[in-house]
C-alpha cells in the first residue's frame, strides 16, 4: 500500500486538532507524536516522489530516440 503526502498530511492535521481537545496531559502528548509521526511520513512520501520522478526523467533521456 501506498501512502500519499495529502493523506498524511490530513491525517497530522487531525491528529493535531485532536492533541488540541485533549484534557489529558498523556492523551495530549499521544496525539501530538502521533502528529509528528504522520508529518515525518508526508515529508518522506514526498521525497520519495520527487526521486521517482527524476529517475523516471532520467531514464527516459537515457533511451533511445
Amino acid at each position: 500500500m501506498t501512502t500519499t503526502a495529502p493523506f498524511c498530511r490530513e491525517r497530522a492535521e487531525q491528529a493535531a486538532a485532536d492533541a488540541a481537545l485533549a484534557t489529558l496531559d498523556n492523551v495530549r502528548d499521544r496525539y501530538l507524536r502521533a502528529a509528528k509521526a504522520w508529518d515525518e511520513m508526508a515529508s518522506r512520501a514526498e521525497k520519495t516522489a520527487e526521486r521517482r520522478a527524476v529517475n523516471e526523467d532520467a531514464k527516459l533521456a537515457a533511451e533511445p530516440a
